[in-house]
């Protein structure tokens, strides 16, 4: 997609966009799951991301590719939507894994769907972007497959899409200023959380940014194996934002029931946040 509107004095995720994020999530949740890296329901899933954001109007583009698991080669499939200014910028690259845990019979309403919904819903907020100077930067969304391990997160279990997305990055050039990864930030008792092994300078950004938005954004002292790990590899600055207090992780029992609308206001508040920082 030409990102050929303005960029605003400050971005505004609102009440309304939030609404549409839960409501993304939801249908997503209720309706398309499981859906486990390289099944035919993850297939589904993915084909319906496509299609509701590409009718929310952004331009997003499958992205197959073939990993080896632990259960043999399987297909997977990424998916990607661009915000582009022009072809030497830099990009801000904005990220969500969709599948669900193998084996547990887990909804992923909070873990997959609950960011998965809330990136539509930012693209949507990115389409009203007006105001007097242009924007400084492309931006990049990616809704990663094959996030969660099959047996043990390792060299080849886990994390599929972001590798994949890492190496089509490095192969193109892109020149990334940021990625930020979005995980289990629906959480009805939210406590947005950076992992130590995120970007020093992202960190600072992010508790700078949740500051001025009235988001509360803690440091841990420890770190987290997620999706940011991949770019990070490859050499590209990366966050993870991550509520891993979370007692339904990777059970039936994350549901809807435990997402909450107000808590995707708030996490997409932070990443406007951001994003306006960014654009400095």
């Amino acid at each position: 997609m030409l990102f050929a509107l303005i960029l605003a004095a400050s971005l505004s995720f609102t009440e309304q966009h939030a609404a549409s994020a839960y409501s993304y999530a939801r249908d997503l949740a209720d309706n398309h799951s499981p859906r486990d890296a390289g099944t035919v329901p993850g297939k589904i899933a993915a084909n319906w991301i496509l299609d509701t954001a590409s009718s929310a109007g952004l331009d997003v583009r499958r992205d197959p590719f073939v990993a080896e698991t632990p259960r043999g080669r399987r297909s997977m499939m990424n998916l990607t939507a661009e915000f582009k200014i022009r072809n030497d910028a830099e990009w801000i690259v904005i990220v969500s894994h969709y599948d669900t845990k193998s084996g547990t019979g887990c909804p992923g309403a909070n873990d997959g769907a609950s960011t998965s919904g809330l990136l539509i819903a930012l693209g949507e907020m990115l389409q009203v972007w007006k105001g007097d100077a242009p924007p400084s930067s492309n931006i990049m969304f990616i809704w990663t497959d094959g996030e969660e391990c099959m047996q043990a997160y390792g060299p080849n279990d886990g994390f599929w899409g972001s590798r994949h997305a890492a190496q089509i990055m490095r192969r193109k050039g892109l020149k990334v200023k940021a990625v930020i990864v979005l995980d289990m930030l629906g959480d009805e008792n939210l406590g947005i959380t950076i992992p130590q092994n995120s970007d020093e300078a992202l960190a600072k950004l992010a508790v700078e940014a949740g500051e001025k938005c009235g988001v509360k954004v803690r440091r841990l002292d420890g770190k987290v194996k997620d999706d940011h790990m991949a770019f990070a590899e490859a050499g590209y600055p990366a966050i993870d934002l991550i509520d891993f207090d979370y007692p339904h992780w990777h059970t039936p029992e994350d549901t809807m029931k435990h997402v909450s609308e107000r808590s995707l206001e708030q996490s997409g508040r932070l990443v406007a946040a951001m994003l306006d920082e960014l654009m400095k």
